[in-house]
């Protein structure tokens, strides 16, 4: 883990934060004296240019390097078996599971063909229950077999099977897998806070299809996926000029298309089209990130201390509890809550990144949604300047993780292509995907902020950051079409 405060804290208002009241330092005696804590955060957690381009020029030495040959660098650069994208002929209908953090979702498509593309598609999402996330194989993956089957209990009449198939799945499984074809893979080891035990080591595909089998389900797995991936597949059905794609939800990852011939540690493996989808992995990044000691403790506090440290500055299962920690240390500081410390701030993740959301959102005189917030979840009672402060906290974090993630999508971008062809005026698309991304706005516009600021207007200008809704479920069942068993 490499640490860096690169640069200056420039006490400026951030950009979304004007037309919000300034926050005077010296207003209230709370405010002075938890002032050199929250400063010497914002000085941690600072990200001037000169850290980003470090950020985004050693991402894609890493990539480079995870390339070369495996454990080459933090990033796995893991080979997706997908060697060509939905062609927009596929027809018929496919089913998508889709596990990836605190969410599980099914969705259905039906499919017609260039003519008609996707005709009708529905989803559920259910919450993972918090102990099938430390419970044991069978027990997490029957859950999701019987969540499927009752979906499947619901097909209506938009959704018609061909005589004689069975239902086909694309896979889509969010965590570091040693994938083998494309459909099997084997889980390197679970992120995003599961520990299910008994699955590490084996073929996440076969146990779900054990599972169905268990219940008599005739459904089979055709494409094993992960988030990123599946997110590709489904913006480029629709968009010819997308070359890479960036899940942020609860946890992080990138995909890229990559030439075949631009990955020596398959040298000897072929492919129909000279190209394929790598998994960046890039949640395991660490070199040069702006890290304060409010990170390292969460880290140390974490089921996987020392790993995915990029994920665990950028991605939502984190940020609402790095603004736990600093809250709790200022008031162990002063007496920003009374007297004492309220039991519920040393609850770990008790804070979410949805609440962290919200805080930033309100823009009222006398912040009301932020006192409501700090009420609902630690139990306690705050003044203005309280809330003054958290909506300083939550505006760090945000701009920190939104500026390193548009680092991120820079390094991947610089791999793919060293910006020849956005020099020569072509687009580039990168889709995004994931809850973060989706309903945070601060944090997506300090996201693309950092993109403009490394590529400059000019090259800036080709590089479309388009959010891509569902397109991890549409891209799966997409992928399952793409590599049916009944496919001539």
């Amino acid at each position: 883990m490499s640490v860096a405060a690169v640069g200056s804290f420039s006490t400026a208002t951030p950009p979304t934060l004007r037309g919000r009241p300034r926050f005077t330092m010296a207003v209230r005696s709370k405010l002075v004296s938890v002032s050199p804590i929250l400063t010497k955060f914002q000085k941690d957690c600072d990200t001037p240019l000169p850290v980003l381009r470090h950020v985004a020029d050693a991402m894609a030495d890493d990539m480079r390097a995870g390339l070369s040959v495996d454990g080459g660098g933090d990033l796995k650069m893991i080979l997706s078996y997908v060697d060509a994208l939905p062609s927009g002929n596929e027809k018929g209908l496919f089913y998508a599971v889709d596990l990836g953090g605190t969410n599980f979702r099914v969705l259905r498509v039906q499919l017609g063909g260039r003519e008609q593309r996707v005709i009708a598609t529905e989803f559920e999402q259910l919450p993972i229950p918090q102990q099938l996330m430390s419970s044991t194989s069978q027990e997490l993956f029957d859950f999701i077999a019987s969540s499927l089957e009752k979906f499947v209990e619901k097909e209506g009449e938009r959704f018609h099977l061909s005589p004689g198939k069975k239902r086909e799945i694309g896979f889509t499984f969010s965590f570091p897998v040693n994938q083998t074809s494309i459909n099997s893979g084997i889980l390197i080891k679970w992120t995003k806070g599961f520990a299910v035990s008994g699955v590490a080591g084996k073929d996440v595909v076969a146990c779900l299809n054990q599972a169905m089998e268990r219940r008599g389900m005739d459904m089979h797995v055709s494409a094993l996926v992960n988030d990123a991936v599946g997110t590709l597949a489904g913006a480029r059905f629709y968009d010819d000029d997308v070359v890479a794609a960036v899940i942020l939800g609860t946890g992080t990852n990138a995909c890229y298309i990559e030439r075949m011939d631009a990955i020596p540690k398959l040298q000897g493996q072929a492919s129909s089209s000279g190209k394929t989808i790598i998994s960046t992995e890039w949640g395991a990044y660490s070199k040069g990130l702006p890290l304060t000691v409010f990170d390292r403790e969460m880290d140390a506090a974490s089921i996987n201390p020392g790993e995915q440290i990029f994920e665990k500055t950028i991605a939502g299962m984190y940020l609402g509890e790095i603004a736990r920690r600093v809250l709790l240390a200022m008031a162990e500081f002063a007496p920003l809550f009374g007297q004492s410390i309220p039991k519920n701030l040393s609850t770990p993740f008790i804070l979410s990144t949805p609440d962290l959301c919200a805080i930033h959102q309100d823009v009222s005189n006398d912040l009301q949604v932020v006192g409501s917030i700090l009420h609902h979840v630690f139990g306690v009672e705050s003044d203005l300047s309280v809330r003054k402060i958290a909506v300083e906290v939550c505006d760090t974090i945000a701009k920190r993780g939104g500026r390193l993630a548009g680092a991120g999508i820079v390094g991947v971008l610089q791999k793919i292509e060293n910006f020849e062809d956005l020099r020569l005026g072509k687009r580039r698309v990168v889709a995004m995907d994931g809850g973060l991304y989706e309903n945070y706005p601060q944090y997506r516009s300090y996201l693309k902020e950092a993109v403009i600021e490394l590529l400059g207007t000019e090259l800036g200008k080709n590089v479309a950051i388009e959010h891509t809704k569902d397109g991890s479920g549409i891209g799966a069942a997409l992928l399952a079409a793409s590599n049916s068993i009944y496919a001539t």
